[in-house]
């Protein structure tokens, strides 16, 4: 069994820095069998919470991305109606024969329904990526990402899905999961998710991460950016969350920001520097305005 500190350190050797709470709740949801709702802003590292996990336990990642309108189709699987109809008419002759026995049209109907499991049977199942992970031989990460972008049917269909790791396929029958995937699902609060559906998951929030992680964080994936600019870097940032912006700079920004200053072999931040280089974390011209007046304040000596 895994230990708390073996889950950090995995995390970390995939580029992850993890605090204590998310690695208990991986810990959890390993020793439980049980799913994560990981909740939070926009880009403070959820989706990379999964990917990390994934190549740390050496699961492979079966990613499901949610949206409006999204359907067992998309989700769950489907039929390969092309492939039915292909193999349809390649065995006419052999179905004319099969049926040329039938004395009327109702003893055809009956004789052809009874056959009707060859066409719905596994050869003709598109595995959409609950399904495929469910039916992998060794044990998945199932990524269910943005999932308050989905609706509340979707949600219904998830929860026998997580509940008890099989899928109805009324054409086949229960299809059981092999070996119970661990699941993530993440969600940008945009949308309630059901209480139904967090019974279900264990709970875990990721917040903008405390200063000294974040600089942990910019300084494990650019260790070039020398621990004075990535504190200088996390100290403005913190500032321009405070703005009240569109969009505020999430992680993911930061790291991008951390790549830019990199090319540039920038060694310290200024106003002119926000100025060329602001593009990797504001995307709109009006908080870009208010960014360069937090610049002109904070960092002119």
């Amino acid at each position: 069994m895994l230990k708390k500190h073996k889950i950090k350190k995995l995390l970390e050797n995939s580029g992850y820095i993890a605090d204590g709470s998310i690695a208990t709740a991986v810990l959890l949801a390993l020793g439980m069998e049980k799913p994560i709702l990981v909740e939070g802003p926009p880009g403070v590292g959820k989706t990379g919470l999964a990917k990390a996990l994934s190549e740390a336990l050496g699961f492979p990642l079966v990613r499901l991305q949610c949206y409006e309108g999204i359907d067992e189709g998309k989700a769950l699987y489907d039929w390969e109606y092309g492939k039915q109809l292909i193999y349809t008419q390649m065995l006419r002759t052999q179905l004319d024969s099969y049926l040329s026995v039938s004395t009327n049209l109702r003893e055809a109907v009956e004789r052809l329904a009874a056959e009707e499991s060859l066409f719905f049977s596994q050869n003709f199942l598109v595995q959409r990526p609950i399904l495929r992970s469910f039916l992998s031989e060794g044990r998945s990460l199932l990524l269910i990402d943005e999932v308050d972008r989905s609706d509340d049917e979707f949600e219904a269909l998830l929860l026998e899905c997580l509940s008890d790791f099989q899928i109805s396929i009324p054409e086949i029958g229960v299809v059981r999961a092999k070996v119970k995937p661990l699941v993530i699902l993440t969600s940008n609060a945009t949308r309630m998710i059901s209480d139904a559906l967090r019974r279900r998951c264990l709970y875990l929030y990721i917040a903008y991460p405390e200063l000294d992680r974040e600089i942990a964080i910019i300084r494990a994936r650019f260790p070039q950016i020398c621990e004075d600019l990535a504190k200088q870097m996390v100290e403005f940032l913190r500032k321009t969350r405070d703005l009240n912006l569109r969009k505020p700079p999430s992680i993911s920004e930061a790291l991008d920001w951390a790549q830019a200053l990199s090319i540039l072999s920038t060694s310290r931040l200024t106003p002119n520097v926000v100025g060329s280089t602001g593009g990797a974390i504001i995307k709109h011209q009006n908080d870009m305005q208010k960014v360069m007046e937090l610049a002109e304040k904070e960092l002119t000596e």
